[in-house]
């Protein structure tokens, strides 16, 4: 989990982990199907100040969370919108019905003619067992995460994708809150392992050499957590020599999300893919729970009671 009093952190503009965009809208009856199991996460989560945090509750909730992607990834970042997310003016993909959505309210702003609390943050979470029943993991089409899942047969894992923050709202208590409802939602579920990717902005890779060469060095998961690029699609990360980093440059050039997740103690996968629908250089984030720094589940609290509702 990322550090929140990280001011580049703070001031990013998305901090994502993302799937490939396929554009249909969701079916509503496994959406409907899924939130009945929730309500108590869907009730609230936490808050702080005039911020709540919650997972969604109705087809409008995820509609919503849609289209504050969309402003974020294509309107103000560099993604290629197709026909469908023009017209709809929404950044949708199949795996919307299948996920929990993480919502951040603000209750002292309000939008739209029904003068709705205003949603100003948003995180997809998509756990194993919904995935085997239904799409399967996304990450799949840009990492073999086959062998992680058969190493590890016993270990309920979540994946996280599609997180981005309006931007007058990226900040500390924003930040706060998402990684809040995260870790609710960890423990709710007794989830062992989070992954997904991460992305650096823009596809060069060779701009990208110094930073990529470093995770590969340094950052590299375990064999038993490790999990490769998909090899038609895997861009080696070890184009440097460990020697030839300047180790303070290059955690300089990572993304804070990234940045991030090395401090609470996450690793990386095995090669970089590039993503050209988002015009990113993705790579793959494991975190074990287990191996989460101990400041920081004290900072949230071992249950996640620091925010409660």
């Amino acid at each position: 989990m990322s550090d929140a009093n990280t001011p580049e952190f703070q001031q990013s503009p998305i901090f994502q982990f993302k799937s490939p965009l396929l554009p249909v809208i969701p079916p509503l009856l496994p959406v409907i199907q899924g939130f009945r199991r929730y309500n108590q996460l869907e009730r609230g989560i936490g808050r702080l100040g005039t911020l709540e945090v919650r997972l969604a509750r109705s087809a409008t909730d995820i509609l919503r969370a849609q289209r504050l992607r969309y402003a974020v990834f294509y309107e103000e970042m560099a993604a290629k919108p197709t026909l469908s997310n023009r017209l709809l003016r929404r950044d949708a993909d199949a795996y919307d019905a299948y996920c929990d959505h993480l919502l951040v309210f603000d209750h002292a702003a309000t939008s739209g003619h029904l003068r709705r609390p205003k949603l100003v943050g948003t995180y997809r979470l998509l756990r194993q067992e919904i995935a085997s029943l239904y799409k399967g993991f996304y990450t799949a089409s840009e990492y073999d995460i086959a062998p992680l899942l058969a190493r590890h047969p016993s270990t309920r894992f979540l994946e996280l994708g599609r997180s981005c923050v309006a931007p007058a709202y990226r900040d500390k208590r924003t930040i706060e809150l998402l990684w809040h409802g995260i870790w609710t939602y960890v423990r709710h579920h007794k989830i062992d392992a989070m992954f997904g990717c991460a992305s650096f902005s823009g596809t060069d890779t060779d701009a990208l050499a110094v930073p990529l060469s470093f995770l590969h060095h340094k950052a590299l998961a375990p064999t038993e957590w490790q999990v490769k690029a998909r090899p038609e699609r895997l861009i080696p990360m070890d184009s440097l020599a460990l020697t030839s980093i300047d180790h303070r440059a290059a955690l300089a050039l990572l993304p804070p999300l990234i940045k991030g997740y090395l401090r609470v103690g996450a690793r990386f996968g095995e090669g970089a893919v590039i993503d050209q629908q988002f015009g990113t250089t993705d790579v793959l984030v494991i975190l074990p729970v287990e191996s989460i720094q101990a400041r920081y589940i004290n900072h949230f609290g071992h249950e996640a009671e620091r925010f409660a509702a």
